[in-house]
């Protein structure tokens, strides 16, 4: 298992280009957020389908890091999106991810993803990620 200052770290040493940042960890999932500004924005002023996507990949990846450990070649092997509406582009992404199953080989998770301080999803995902041979046994 890893903690909230572990996995942190390393999404931040080896992730340098995200924007997201770790909340919680444990317990079979995870919170990150991902501050929103005009670079995230498409015309029509809402939040780019691949920020979404990009804050739900993240939220099941440090959720599976949270129980397994750091295992970087933990990959995602598919990720299917919903957009239920149109998130506020005042306010930044929160994905709130619980891990579904957890096995020797895959790891079944989804997310939730909700504009800050709105209780209303914006999305919600299921992904599934590969868990590299003897990891878990």
């Amino acid at each position: 298992m890893a903690d909230l200052a572990e996995v942190s770290a390393f999404i931040a040493s080896s992730f340098p280009q995200t924007k997201c940042v770790v909340r919680e960890v444990g317990k079979g999932g995870a919170t990150v957020f991902h501050e929103v500004g005009p670079a995230e924005l498409r015309p029509g002023g809402t939040v780019s389908g691949p920020v979404l996507m990009a804050v739900a990949d993240v939220a099941l990846y440090v959720a599976i890091l949270g129980e397994i450990g750091i295992v970087p070649l933990t990959v995602t092997t598919s990720l299917t999106i919903n957009f239920l509406r149109k998130p506020s582009a005042e306010r930044g992404i929160v994905g709130v991810c619980r891990l579904l199953k957890l096995g020797r080989a895959l790891a079944v998770g989804e997310v939730w993803l909700h504009s800050e301080g709105l209780d209303e999803p914006v999305a919600h995902v299921v992904g599934t990620y590969s868990i590299p041979p003897g990891v878990r046994s």
